[in-house]
């Protein structure tokens, strides 16, 4: 991998803090990171973290999860099956403007004398804090405090509270805004153009939002929008209560862009002036927008009914719980723990609330990669949620089945059976213009399976399988079941004209990757189709009345299966990552400038495509995936070739590299691998922290930490633990939920610790030996410092077809 450079955050502005991201002075310089890093999201609604008085901003943006606007994809060329519908995300409208004058003069901070200041994201309370006081130019000391959340506990909910004390009388007007920064910027302003980069979101040339109602009552002002070609409807709306003995009077205003609230008031010197503001978002695909200016008006009725220290109670309570199952601490450095905190804080703000959606690739801290959904979900997210909060996953599996039609329409376009899942979206249509890295990337479907196959592999949930399980598992293995051909040569069974993860290396025959997860795909399809008959036969006489399932379909699925193609290169001892990979020209490293990374930004795809130049982990993720099927000694071979290839220009392969480096032995690789991932947004590793969080790495940091220094495996329902905790670190605990026992795990270099403190007793496998567990019997194991022995012919070892 290429070596990265970190831009850390200067400790004397950003110190450590266990629980805490603290900014300790106003930094112009840093702005763009902090706005992503102090970003609040509890799923469904996201802002990032401007300050409140609406500027100076890099970038701004509030956003509402599945909430987008679409338009035509233009082709300079056209062809039959092309995607035709862009989906982006909106930057709706911004409710947390608060802006203040003092003697008129307007708080700004750029400029603004400030004797003192600091902002803080508490992840144990996920509440955003500021203190400052400032030095007015009329010699008034002047001292603002705010608390910001987006509610865990309240789905559509978001709240200020903000106040302001002087030492002497002044004249003091603080005017809270709800802005639609979307379509009131003016053209001469940079919008979200992505200039030349494609992980950018698109700028809209024509308006989105369209308001078709609003209400104005008080110190509440609603508006209700319709998108100009989604049609989508949106309702969002503000309400204040203020609290002070000053004299105050309000004015209220209303335009199409632009609802404030002007409060006047004749400041007493040291007598606090406190305004709550409380701000609602629903937003619908088939309601009209009159009815969600209703829903807000209730959503607010109940915020302003209950109070701002309500809303900060259930908070922490919602994180109390979180924080109860999902805490990782490790021996270390301060900073390692803070940013191990940050990340799986992330997590939690990008997922709470995700119901009847997927998770953007960037939450809902960015407008980048236009606010999609991609595998990101089911392959770096969701082991996380299902060992620590099963609920979201059920969700979010249950919203892929709700694009299963379109999944079917999809594959009919391109000549397929089944289904054939989109790379990118929102509304469960194709987005991905760009076919050959995008629609080729039939692995999604494989991806899908694997996730349905881990949460009830972790979870002994198989309700969910005749819920909407099977159904899926059906038509994803029909996918590959007529996507691939058996050799008339050897009878071995072939993908051709498929993509892997790797980006950089697109169309391909046989990609490993894709046909070892399009094997087990097929092998769990056939294997759950069979339960499901024998155990749920009601719902097995829905699932063959909904796909219209023939007898001899899993017959035909194991026989693919066991006749898949697997490349293997005897020579090298490894597994070629597609069938012509290793017939290409290695890529020269030695010549290419460093600020020419990432390639895609500095070179024609023709010419990454024709060299051995991997973008992130594909050989190494299906060792990770799938390690079952690899020897210890395959696993190490195919690392050590692919390790020197690979880029690092996607941030989904750091966490899998240092897994796997884990498990093999390379300590210090794993850790650089770990450091890139930990730090990928608080030090900017991609260079583009600025476009939002990058939500799969979060997610791979605790899969590191679990499954690479605790050595952790889930394979087929077996839990069991290779810990490989790092020289330098004195411990690492985490607590994990499998089937109905919790569990939690500590690892030394003096022993390996387990206790079941809830539920079931429970048979784990650690170091190759059984050990049970009983409810409050911890179990201390001497740690010997030696490998279970590995198994010495994996299953991905082969040339040509068969398996097992």
């Amino acid at each position: 991998m290429i070596p990265r450079k970190l831009k850390l955050l200067p400790e004397h502005i950003y110190p450590s803090d266990e629980w805490r991201i603290v900014e300790k002075s106003y930094s112009q310089k840093w702005m763009g990171n902090a706005e992503t890093i102090f970003a609040l999201s509890n799923g469904f609604l996201g802002i990032r973290g401007m300050f409140e008085e609406g500027r100076p901003c890099i970038e701004a943006g509030t956003f509402c999860n599945g909430f987008h606007e679409t338009w035509p994809i233009v082709h300079a060329e056209e062809a039959y099956g092309f995607a035709r519908t862009g989906q982006t995300i909106v930057n709706v409208p911004d409710a947390t403007v608060i802006k203040l004058y003092v003697d008129d003069e307007p708080l700004y901070l750029p400029t603004a004398r400030m004797t003192s200041y600091e902002r803080a994201l508490d992840f144990r309370t996920g509440v955003l804090t500021r203190d400052l006081v400032w030095a007015s130019p009329g010699g008034k000391h002047v001292r603002v405090t705010s608390r910001r959340l987006i509610s865990l506990e309240h789905r559509h909910v978001g709240a200020i509270s903000y106040e302001v004390e002087i030492d002497h009388d002044a004249p003091v007007v603080i005017s809270s805004q709800l802005i639609n920064r979307q379509d009131s910027a003016p053209l001469d302003e940079p919008r979200n153009g992505n200039g030349d980069d494609p992980r950018k979101a698109r700028a809209f040339v024509q308006r989105v939002l369209n308001a078709r109602d609003h209400q104005e009552e008080d110190l509440r002002v609603i508006t209700g929008y319709r998108t100009t070609n989604s049609r989508m409807t949106l309702g969002v709306g503000m309400d204040h209560v203020v609290e002070t003995d000053n004299t105050w009077f309000p004015k209220r205003s209303w335009s199409e862009d632009l609802g404030k609230v002007v409060f006047t008031i004749d400041a007493k010197a040291n007598v606090p002036i406190k305004i709550v503001k409380y701000f609602a978002y629903h937003t619908s695909r088939s309601v009209p927008a009159v009815e969600l200016v209703d829903r807000c008006n209730r959503t607010l009725d109940r915020s302003v009914k209950h109070g701002y220290e309500s809303l900060e109670q259930g908070q922490k309570e919602y994180l109390d719980l979180f924080w109860s199952r999902a805490d990782v601490t490790v021996d270390a450095e301060p900073r390692v723990q803070q940013a191990i905190s940050w990340n799986i804080f992330q997590i939690c703000q990008a997922s709470a609330r995700a119901e009847t959606t997927g998770i953007p690739a960037k939450g809902l801290t960015g407008q980048a990669y236009e606010g999609h959904y991609f595998w990101d979900t089911e392959i770096y997210v969701t082991p996380f949620l299902t060992y620590t909060d099963s609920r979201i996953t059920r969700n979010l599996l249950r919203f892929r089945y709700s694009m299963l039609p379109q999944a079917r329409e999809r594959a009919k376009e391109l000549s397929e059976d089944g289904a054939l899942f989109p790379w990118r979206t929102i509304n469960g249509e194709e987005a991905s213009s760009y076919y050959a890295a995008g629609t080729a990337q039939y692995h999604i479907n494989a991806d899908i399976a694997f996730a349905i196959k881990r949460y009830v592999d972790i979870r002994g949930d198989r309700e969910i399988l005749g819920e909407v399980g099977v159904e899926i598992l059906v038509e994803t293995a029909r996918l590959w079941a007529g996507l691939g051909f058996f050799s008339p040569d050897t009878g071995a069974f072939h993908i051709h004209g498929v993509t892997g993860p790797d980006e950089y290396t697109t169309v391909v025959n046989d990609n490993t990757f894709t046909n070892l997860m399009a094997r087990s795909n097929l092998r769990y399809a056939a294997e759950m189709v069979e339960w499901l008959e024998a155990e749920q036969p009601e719902a097995f006489s829905h699932l063959t009345h909904n796909t219209r399932l023939e007898a001899d379909e899993p017959a035909r699925w194991r026989r693919a299966a066991d006749c898949m193609y697997i490349p293997y290169d005897k020579e090298r001892g490894i597994n070629p990552q597609d069938d012509n990979f290793l017939e290409k020209e290695v890529w020269d490293f030695n010549n290419t400038p460093h600020e020419n990374y990432p390639l895609l930004l500095h070179y024609h795809p023709l010419v990454i495509y024709r060299h051995q130049v991997i973008k992130q982990a594909d050989v190494v993720l299906a060792m990770v995936l799938l390690g079952d099927e690899f020897s210890l000694e395959q696993k190490r071979r195919n690392f050590e070739y692919y390790d020197p290839l690979t880029t690092g220009d996607s941030s989904l392969s750091a966490c899998f590299q240092a897994i796997l480096a884990a498990e093999i032995g390379h300590e210090q690789k794993a850790l650089e691998y770990f450091q890139y991932a930990l730090l990928m947004d608080l030090a900017n590793v991609a260079g583009n922290v600025v476009d939002g969080v990058h939500i799969a790495s979060t997610g791979g940091v605790w899969m590191t930490l679990v499954y690479g220094f605790g050595g952790m495996r889930d394979f087929h329902g077996a839990l069991s633990f290779e810990p490989q905790l790092p020289s330098a670190w004195g411990n690492l605990k985490f607590r994990l939920r499998f089937h109905e026992s919790r569990i939690s795990v500590e690892i030394t270099h003096k022993h390996l610790r387990f206790e079941l403190y809830e539920g079931e007793p429970l048979t784990i496998t650690v170091r190759g030996e059984k050990v049970n567990l009983e409810l409050n019997k911890p179990v201390e194991i001497n740690e010997k410092k030696k490998r279970a022995n590995a198994p010495e012919n994996g299953d991905a070892e082969q040339d040509g077809g068969g398996g097992r």
